[in-house]
């Protein structure tokens, strides 16, 4: 595939499907069940990364579930027992995190990221299966988070964006203490058929706002924003095309039981039997890493589909300087294909992004 870097930038794994909430948005197949990655599945991985690792000045393995911590301590050292030289990440809901899993974070220099949506009355979609709210418990995490002085960035899934609502989460995270914020405009994706469809005022609006917070009072990183700026600098300089994201990084995801899917994580541990195609590239048990990864120089089946809904995205859309092209599985989730252009998610979190932040820039 042209413009694939040969070693990807961080990799996904998932140790286990399972999760302990139930999301109303979640997209993700199998979460009620704990299908478990085994040490030979993640000691394959390491064959191919700790080489990586030995090349680049930073690499990063997240643990991604389901809800990683569900996997218990003892498991999930055993899975990253196999990696040198790695920097290792987890994104958890926070549910579980005690004075223990503090302890766990230190002893394995882990970087903690939190899903969390706000205040109690924002979090109201992340319930338990009993349909409890989760919001308490995520508290109590970040609780023992900071009594252990333990920093913690934050993924924020904001489902009904409003200029209201920008100004109110980032009073809510600048006073939580993250250091850093993600913010995800829901998707509608996997196993989430919920509609994403948004108004252009509102999600322009959330944006142009959450922009001016941050730039009154830059309290942490804000990922959109930031990055945003920073596609924008660099179009100014006409340098552009060397920021454009994930087009040059594949982002490999393993599932538990060691099939790998590229370009997005959200494509994982689907298969015939579930509905959907199955898009995995290829099993680490059979196959390297690396070689799963470079096959996309390749490219057939879905890829090469995706590839050519790239190419007219960057043939027909103003904005593909900044996005490098409609993301793989929102096409999927979203129009049935890969090789189509235009997504809901591209206009909610690229366009009326970047529009949102030019507007905050123009009230200045």
């Amino acid at each position: 595939m042209r413009g694939v870097v040969e070693i990807p930038s961080y990799l996904l794994l998932q140790p286990t499907t399972l999760c302990n909430l139930d999301c109303a948005y979640c997209y993700l197949p199998h979460r009620a069940v704990d299908r478990r990655m085994s040490v030979p599945v993640a000691a394959a991985v390491a064959e191919t990364v700790n080489d990586w690792a030995t090349r680049v000045d930073r690499f990063s393995v997240v643990w991604h579930g389901g809800e990683p911590l569900a996997a218990g301590r003892e498991h999930l050292a055993s899975l990253m027992a196999p990696f040198t030289g790695v920097e290792h990440h987890i994104q958890t809901n926070g549910t579980l995190i005690d004075d223990e899993w503090c302890g766990f974070f230190r002893d394995h220099r882990i970087e903690v990221g939190l899903s969390l949506d706000g205040p109690a009355t924002r979090t109201a979609l992340r319930v338990d299966r009993a349909g409890r709210p989760a919001y308490e418990r995520i508290m109590r995490g970040v609780a023992a988070l900071r009594a252990h002085d333990i920093r913690f960035a934050v993924i924020c899934v904001v489902s009904e964006p409003t200029p209201e609502l920008a100004r109110e989460l980032y009073d809510f995270f600048g006073q939580l203490g993250c250091y850093w914020l993600g913010v995800n405009i829901e998707e509608r994706e996997g196993v989430n058929r919920r509609d994403n469809h948004r108004t252009d005022a509102a999600v322009r609006g959330f944006w142009s706002a959450l922009t001016a917070a941050w730039v009154a009072d830059p309290r942490f990183e804000l990922r959109e924003v930031e990055w945003s700026l920073h596609y924008l600098a660099a179009a100014v300089r006409g340098e552009a095309d060397s920021v454009l994201p994930r087009r040059r990084d594949p982002v490999p995801t393993v599932a538990y039981d060691g099939r790998v899917v590229l370009f997005s994580p959200e494509l994982a541990g689907f298969d015939a039997a579930g509905g959907h195609r199955d898009f995995a590239l290829g099993n680490v048990r059979q196959t390297p890493l690396a070689e799963i990864v470079a096959a996309a120089n390749r490219p057939t089946g879905w890829v090469a589909e995706y590839l050519t809904g790239v190419e007219r995205c960057r043939r027909g859309c103003a904005y593909f300087g900044f996005c490098g092209g409609a993301h793989a599985s929102n096409r999927y989730f979203e129009l049935g294909r890969f090789d189509v252009t235009e997504t809901e998610h591209c206009r909610n979190t690229k366009i009326r992004l970047l529009e949102g932040v030019l507007d905050a820039a123009r009230d200045t």
